[in-house]
């Protein structure tokens, strides 16, 4: 059996959910001194370092004048991309735009005692950074990657957005990639990849200027030179494998919680894959359609080992549970296949995306319906969020004292500073008021 189903009250089922609710892991620290390395290198070197790092791992007749993508690519790309293509590129970037839209916040201010005004000032970033994977060498280009994370920097209303993204062995970017990026207004593209391509956008070097924010998607490499250089730039989230809990009764489709399933696992073998059900009929059904489906799949091998090492079906004793669970694991995403979700989702306060009814497939979230596929993981949806427009502002807060409202504080102010021990802090708005 694949996957063998568990009670929630047996000693195997308690022992998995308290595996699952502590699943959180530290990156893989393996290339942790190798990123370190090439992060030097870069910070040193510049261009030669990004020019030797792509030779070696990339393409081995690469030039530093390939470095930026040029207009004539992007032109070029146009034509090499099927129209229909387009046309869902178009769609997508439409739905993604009018959910981030929503997401914009504005500079506020507030009136208090004797005419102080205090507020709150927001600014988009400066610079913004997009990591984009190669994708088989570019076979398999994520397109969808481009667009959440492009479109809510520019609806934040950063200035300069970068892309990078590895070149394939012919020093080329899968045209697709050139034409969702141009298409959401972003031309600063540049063939660079890993941990170069990070240490590039926190440092700079003297083709890339530096940017403040970087996001996107990678391997572990990708992932770790994020996190070295997280603190001197902002990045989006250090992600851990891809998860789905679907939560089922009586009423949903064995077939479609198997296809869910699957999607998920067919990400790696390190992807989670969840059901918990108050069905046992429906479990057993899932587990033979798993079977069935998982030959028809064209990363079948991936999937097979992701749901056999890490795939969980649990058997809650009601709906109640069912919640519980959901809330315990804050999974990235959500499925809730019940007769009525929309009443469920009222008790869920942890996940990252939440997807209501059984003909609503995470891939609906993932391309086309419009919130970000950008997801906290791990458990981490319990205090984190989706990137979104805010992940590209920053506030700054505001202070006006007119001087009769200084007159009214400042014995206050003195009193407070006085007790933390700080005389010129006391001073500060003694100075103003006294005499």
């Amino acid at each position: 059996m694949l996957i063998k189903p568990m009670p929630t009250t047996s000693a195997a089922g308690r022992q998995r959910l308290a595996e699952l609710a502590d699943r959180f892991q530290d990156q893989d620290s393996s290339c942790r001194q190798t990123v370190a390395e090439i992060i030097s290198q870069v910070r040193q070197r510049g261009d030669a370092a990004l020019l030797e790092y792509t030779r070696k791992f990339d393409s081995p007749d690469f030039r530093l004048d390939q470095l930026k993508v040029s207009e004539a690519e992007i032109t070029d790309a146009f034509q090499l991309v099927d129209p229909e293509l387009l046309a869902t590129l178009d769609l997508a970037i439409r739905r993604i735009t009018t959910f981030h839209e929503h997401e914009k916040e504005e500079s506020w201010t507030i009136t208090g005692d004797h005419g102080i005004i205090t507020g709150r000032l927001v600014n988009p970033v400066d610079s913004a950074g997009l990591y984009v994977p190669g994708g088989q060498g570019g076979q398999t280009p994520l397109v969808s990657s481009v667009l959440m994370n492009g479109i809510p920097a520019g609806i934040a209303g950063v200035k300069r957005r970068v892309m990078v993204t590895p070149p394939d062995r012919q020093g080329q970017v899968n045209p697709a990639l050139l034409v969702a990026a141009a298409k959401i207004g972003i031309t600063e593209i540049y063939k660079a990849g890993s941990a170069w391509a990070i240490a590039a956008l926190a440092y700079g070097t003297e083709t890339i200027k530096r940017v403040d924010v970087i996001v996107g998607p990678g391997n572990q490499f990708v992932a770790e030179a994020k996190q070295q250089v997280s603190g001197r730039v902002r990045i989006d989230m250090v992600a851990g494998p891809s998860e789905v809990l679907i939560v089922a009764d009586a009423t949903a489709t064995p077939a479609y919680i198997a296809a869910d399933m699957l999607a998920q696992a067919e990400h790696d073998p390190q992807a989670l894959a969840m059901l918990v059900t108050t069905s046992p009929i429906i479990a057993e059904q899932v587990v033979t359609e798993l079977e069935k489906q998982l030959p028809l799949l064209s990363r079948a091998g991936i999937a097979r080992k992701s749901l056999a090492e890490r795939g969980t079906i649990l058997l809650a004793e009601n709906e109640a549970e069912m919640v519980e669970i959901a809330n315990r694991l804050a999974a990235e995403h959500l499925e809730l296949m019940v007769a009525e979700p929309f009443v469920m989702v009222k008790e869920i306060r942890h996940a990252g995306a939440i997807f209501l009814g059984s003909h609503v497939p995470e891939s609906t979230g993932d391309y086309l319906a419009g919130p970000n596929h950008v997801l906290p993981t791990m458990g981490t949806a319990r205090f984190s969020s989706a990137l979104g427009v805010e992940t590209f502002v920053k506030k700054s807060s505001l202070i006006s004292y007119p001087r009769e409202a200084l007159l009214a504080d400042s014995i206050h102010i003195q009193r407070l500073a006085n007790l933390e021990g700080l005389s010129a802090h006391a001073r500060s708005a003694a100075i103003r008021t006294d005499g």
